[in-house]
């Protein structure tokens, strides 16, 4: 039985990686100086929660054969600087990933955007299909206990990150997987804390590329410049497959998408989500899934959390909610909902919640990216920019940089919940006088200070 110690064991995927490998049969300890929910009430269940937060170097003896180490982790962990007097093998988790999964064909979805949503449909495809393979993804996905599976299965499906693996090894987390298949979605600069320029930024996915071995299949999305761009300057070496969005129409707000195997209804919506399933559908089909049989298993997606996730429906709203927080993301999935919900009066809140977004240096790239929506709020808490250390934003610049004279730019909880409310109640009619329907669309990688959107009504 192998010992394992996870330096910040209470992280979103470390955890679930904690979890995974306990479930083989590890022995399993941890530490981390705080840990919330989910991850608590999962450690607990399995008996891994630590017993007091903090760090405690007693715990690195010769019994632990490797450590884990999170990105929460800093360089002077006193674990970590203990682990290294000691001789301990050190991985970061996608190190630590791939040293258990290196006898299985990998397939690893990298880019700025969608890989939360393609990894998961991956998944969806295979399940549906009774495929045997292991995952690991950033999300919660329906009919899925966990969001890493490590078994004895031959494959194993990878959601790959560009943010840096730990802070031993400042490389990205993609770097390390060592894919068989890949996919590359799109390429639009983020994580500005750690990639100060976007041509840095552009740069790890040259180098993801130019990692690669010979002949990797790699399905790039050649709707974005970027990409194709990537692509020509670092995929020479690589088998190298297009894809874009396949043709499809709306019927009711449904999209059908229309194929060679006749029309198929599907339950996501949007020009992206479309484009992220002919992503999955081929990777499936390298995988060996006929073509009409991931049409069958793609009708019943139904999404991944907070991926166009819909909270709430009453007569005359919609509610949704959607992880976007990045300017490609934010425009996508406001054409997506202004594309199948034309009839409906379009209000967007965006909480600027990331460090790159509550950073005055990248805010100029959220120009006119909430033009799609009839009315338009964007909040951010003072609180947040304390925590991540940034000096204090002026409402007025916000909305000089989201090039919209009518956007409403909000500080304050309470404000931001009484202006949403006034909105929806503020009835807009057609041309025969009927009332306008109101969809809400909620957009953050954050909870908006724990607001209860349930609380929204038309009524």
């Amino acid at each position: 039985m192998k010992n394992i110690h996870f330096i910040a064991i209470g992280g979103a995927i470390m955890h679930q990686l904690a979890l995974a490998l306990y479930r083989q049969g590890y022995n399993i300890t941890g530490s981390d100086d705080e840990i919330t929910d989910p991850a608590k009430s999962n450690l607990m269940a399995a008996g891994l929660l630590p017993e007091k937060f903090g760090w405690y170097p007693e715990k690195i003896t010769s019994s632990v054969d490797a450590i884990v180490l999170g990105m929460h982790a800093k360089a002077d962990n006193p674990e970590l600087l203990a682990a290294k007097k000691t001789g301990i093998s050190i991985y970061s988790f996608p190190q630590y990933v791939y040293e258990v999964s290196k006898n299985k064909k990998r397939v690893v979805v990298a880019g700025s955007h969608g890989k939360t949503t393609i990894t998961s449909m991956i998944m969806h495809i295979l399940k549906h299909e009774g495929l045997d393979f292991d995952y690991l993804v950033g999300a919660r996905v329906a009919g899925f206990d966990q969001s890493v599976r490590l078994s004895d299965a031959p494959i194993i499906v990878l959601e790959g990150d560009e943010y840096p693996a730990s802070v031993e090894e400042k490389r990205p987390k993609i770097f390390f997987y060592h894919p068989h298949i890949s996919v590359l979605s799109g390429i639009a600069w983020d994580h500005i804390n750690v990639f100060p320029t976007y041509e840095i930024y552009f740069n790890q996915f040259e180098q993801y590329l130019q990692g690669m071995d010979n002949g990797v299949k790699l399905f790039y999305n050649s709707e974005d410049s970027e990409v194709r761009r990537v692509i020509a300057t670092s995929g020479s070496k690589l088998l190298v497959a297009p894809y874009e969005t396949p043709p499809f129409h709306y019927e009711d707000g449904f999209p059908i998408m229309d194929t060679t195997a006749g029309p198929v209804k599907v339950s996501v919506f949007g020009r992206h989500n479309l484009l992220n399933m002919q992503a999955a559908i081929d990777v499936c089909m390298e995988l060996g899934v006929a073509e009409k049989d991931c049409y069958t298993a793609i009708a019943s997606f139904t999404g991944a959390a907070r991926r166009l996730e819909k909270i709430k429906e009453e007569k005359g709203l919609l509610v949704y909610r959607d992880f976007a927080h990045a300017p490609s993301k934010l425009k996508a999935t406001l054409n997506a909902v202004r594309e199948a919900y034309a009839g409906h009066r379009l209000i967007a809140c965006f909480e600027l919640h990331t460090f790159s977004s509550l950073n005055e240096q990248f805010l100029s790239e959220y120009g006119h990216s909430m033009d799609a929506a009839d009315d338009a709020i964007i909040y951010f808490s003072h609180h947040a920019l304390t925590l991540k250390g940034l000096p204090n934003l002026d409402p007025g610049t916000v909305k000089k940089y989201f090039a919209r004279n009518d956007v409403h730019v909000i500080d304050e909880k309470t404000k931001l919940e009484e202006t949403v409310n006034n909105m929806i109640a503020t009835k807009a009619t057609d041309g025969s006088g009927m009332n306008i329907p109101v969809f809400l669309l909620l957009m953050s990688s954050g909870t908006f200070d724990g607001i209860d959107w349930n609380s929204v009504s038309s009524q």
